[in-house]
């Protein structure tokens, strides 16, 4: 596959296309309106299943975290992963893997220049390898409920009957299995099991909210559970620590207990915020669209003021 950078991606346009040539990326960017002037640029990269538009508003029509960090004096840029959203789809599609996102991304990053990750869910493992394979192009990561480097899982094997018995284990991420000769659709049941579970879920805009549900790579899938190994690691996370890191959950997250991601952070040197220890409780999976998404914003955005970013 071609991970040539594509010719002339004009990173101070409202939208455009990055990427490697191989797998091109559409990005929205949204232009500091206020606050103070000169802070770093974020990147918020969805997960898996999504699109950028998770950002961008929720589903019951509210100004998303994109609009929010803008207004504090952020430009802001929100990709779409290849073959999601408005990035094209390519016949590869299916075994599309971790490391073919992280590296559009960093094509990407090469055009904003240095600049805050903002990862989600299966968004994490891709920003922990960017920041080490590019150090020079990350100055901090923000992990919203994001999925460990595969270092921290165990090796699953590569059996869709052993992996139909973990399903319930959170301890193992609550794995599936996904065939590599298809991509995967999640319907509306698994969605509201594991996306739209939490009190702070906006259940009235459920619908609205699953219409924006895209198929995903069987890949992806796959390495996000490191099945049969396949998993998306670091070298050392050693190579992290230069980097400021926060890592933020809320308590009704099937696939983040705490003591989940609170090992995440501790093998990263991050910080943790565990909601409910701020008196925040009721969160799910889907905190930049659940109904408190301003309160959590603010609580990122102090973060990165405080740290001087």
């Amino acid at each position: 596959m071609d991970g040539t950078p594509l010719p002339g991606s004009r990173a101070s346009a409202p939208c455009f296309y990055s990427g490697t040539k191989a797998h091109p990326i559409f990005v929205d960017r949204l232009t500091a309106t206020g606050g103070k002037k000169g802070r770093l640029p974020v990147v918020m990269i969805h997960g898996g299943g999504h699109t950028g538009a998770c950002y961008l508003a929720t589903p019951d029509g509210r100004a998303g975290w994109a609009s929010l960090f803008a207004a504090q004096g952020r430009d802001v840029f929100v990709p779409d992963w290849p073959g999601h959203g408005r990035s094209p789809m390519g016949a590869d599609f299916p075994s599309l893997g971790m490391r073919d996102v992280a590296e559009s991304l960093i094509v990407l990053l090469e055009a904003t220049g240095p600049a805050v990750l903002l990862a989600h869910s299966a968004g994490g493992p891709i920003a922990w390898w960017v920041a080490e394979r590019r150090p020079d192009l990350v100055a901090a990561i923000v992990g919203v409920a994001p999925g460990p480097p595969a270092n921290l899982q165990r090796d699953l094997p590569d059996d869709p009957a052993a992996i139909a018995a973990l399903r319930d284990d959170a301890s193992a991420g609550c794995p599936v299995y996904s065939p590599e000769d298809r991509a995967i659709r999640f319907d509306a049941a698994f969605a509201a099991a594991f996306w739209a579970n939490a009190p702070r879920f906006p259940k009235a805009s459920f619908e609205s909210y699953r219409r924006g549900i895209v198929p995903e790579s069987a890949r992806v899938l796959n390495e996000r559970f490191n099945i049969g190994g396949r998993g998306l690691k670091i070298h050392d996370p050693r190579n992290l620590a230069r980097h400021p890191i926060l890592i933020v959950t809320g308590d009704h997250d099937p696939r983040h207990p705490r003591a989940v991601d609170e090992a995440t952070a501790r093998y990263l040197g991050a910080e943790f915020v565990w909601l409910p220890d701020i008196g925040i409780a009721g969160n799910g999976h889907m905190l930049m669209i659940e109904d408190n998404s301003d309160a959590i914003a603010r609580l990122i955005l102090d973060w990165l003021d405080a740290k001087g970013l």
